[in-house]
């Protein structure tokens, strides 16, 4: 008897559940989410997942991202429904509707996923949205990080945990062969759909995929490269750890969106981690698009430790100004997102940042950092829109601070998000002040990642 290859057994429970365990700890009854495309990956970690959630009195949503790209996925999309109803897992469809970018269309179509998973999951309140990665793609992550001249964060590759503004990503997968998801599939008589997508050599992915046996007779194939991804994993993770202790004894940071930099533990610190803090700082406030490029950080990093430090400067989105003896980190007002409507007897037109609540609360993202809710009672005080925007210089010296002294610096408050109609401003929850008659709506700073967050996670 030929016994089957480990790559090919399928993945057990207690396997499963000892992976799970790492990315802990969990609530007493769990609310995951799963992302499920209708392949082997991500159906094998959808039939795991129900069995680990039901074992602890728990439950799971799988959330599939319809793109509209291909004329068959609205039919793939209900056969996975059916699929997944007769073994009793809820499922949601999420519609990627409109016009679609005519460039960096995969790119877009992954922003657009994962934009419409995070805001499932924050309206259903679920904080754990899981991932199918599993080792192939985290080799493949190498490869083209290692292409584009990764430092050593990148070339840690995906972590098993991410902590994002409104919950967590997990991998749980990592080290797990597509091989033996496929097999999982099959243990539990799961058919699963091809995307004709992944061989194909328009993509980075397809191209890495039919080379990968001339890699593998070099050396570098799947486990090898995933050792090397695990190894400046743990790396990352060490150096996580000391930006995060920097963060703790040098930052001061405030809920209206702004924070204090004391330049004293910052000097005595370690290059390197001077420059990564100095990098969260920026990317929390700033809310960039794109990373920063650490020449320029490192830069930034120069000026602010000069001897003589500079009255000002700007950063991705920030401006940092020098205080009585501290760092001012704040928004900078050029970069603030322009203004939004809200329309509330239909709620606004689906875009970048959707956002209608159930229940009759409508909601925004603006400026990529400001969740904006306004109670159903506007409509009944007779208003029918509103318009999200920064307040403004002016208007932020008309207002009295709530808290004096203790309220946001002059520089912070004019970016704060104030909500107006044709009277004027109605609403600037930063600064406590609502028109008579309304309820104050609620606003707050919600970043795309925090400041700090657990090490890199490495499974």
């Amino acid at each position: 008897m030929i016994a089957t290859p480990a790559e090919n057994w399928p993945v057990s429970d207690a396997e499963f559940a000892a992976t799970m365990d790492l990315l802990g700890p969990f609530e007493s009854s769990p609310r995951l989410a799963v992302a499920v495309s209708g392949g082997a990956d991500s159906l094998a970690l959808t039939l795991l997942l129900a069995g680990w959630t039901a074992a602890r009195q728990g439950s799971l949503l799988a959330l599939t991202v319809d793109h509209q790209l291909r004329p068959e996925s609205g039919q793939e999309c209900r056969q996975l429904g059916v699929w997944l109803a007769a073994r009793g897992i809820a499922h949601r469809v999420l519609t990627w509707g409109g016009p679609k970018p005519e460039t960096r269309i995969e790119a877009r179509a992954r922003e657009a996923r994962h934009r419409l998973l995070a805001d499932a999951c924050r309206v259903q309140g679920i904080f754990h949205l899981v991932f199918a990665h599993h080792r192939d793609d985290q080799a493949e992550t190498l490869l083209m990080r290692l292409a584009r001249g990764s430092g050593p964060d990148g070339l840690a590759a995906m972590p098993a945990m991410r902590e994002l503004s409104w919950g967590r990503l997990l991998r749980p997968l990592l080290a797990v062969p597509h091989q033996r998801l496929v097999a999982t599939c099959r243990s539990q008589g799961q058919d699963w759909i091809e995307d004709p997508s992944n061989p194909s050599s328009c993509h980075a992915r397809g191209r890495l995929r039919a080379v990968s046996a001339a890699l593998s007779r070099e050396g570098l194939d799947a486990d090898s490269l995933v050792l090397a991804a695990r190894r400046a994993g743990r790396v990352r993770a060490v150096l996580d750890g000391q930006v995060a202790a920097l963060l703790a004894a040098s930052v001061e940071a405030h809920g209206d969106g702004y924070l204090w930099l004391d330049p004293g533990p910052w000097r005595a610190a370690d290059p390197e981690i001077r420059r990564r803090a100095l990098a969260r700082c920026v990317t929390t406030i700033g809310a960039p698009v794109h990373p920063l490029r650490e020449s320029v950080v490192e830069g930034m990093c120069d000026r602010l430790l000069a001897p003589d430090p500079p009255g000002g400067a700007t950063l991705a989105g920030c401006r940092i100004l020098w205080r009585r003896g501290r760092w001012l980190i704040c928004r900078e007002p050029e970069a603030l997102a322009p203004p939004q409507v809200i329309d509330l007897k239909t709620g606004f037109e689906p875009g970048p940042e959707p956002g209608l609540e159930p229940g009759g609360t409508r909601a925004l993202l603006w400026d990529r950092r400001w969740w904006v809710e306004i109670p159903p009672d506007w409509s009944d005080a007779g208003l029918a829109a509103v318009v999200v925007g920064a307040l403004g210089a002016t208007e932020a010296r008309q207002r009295t601070v709530v808290g004096g002294a203790n309220g946001p610096p002059p520089v912070v408050a004019a970016t704060l998000p104030a909500l107006r109609d044709g009277a004027g401003v109605v609403a600037v929850p930063g600064l406590g002040y609502c028109r008579a008659g309304v309820t104050m709506p609620r606003c707050r700073f919600r970043p795309p990642r925090p400041i700090s967050g657990p090490a890199f996670v490495v499974v």
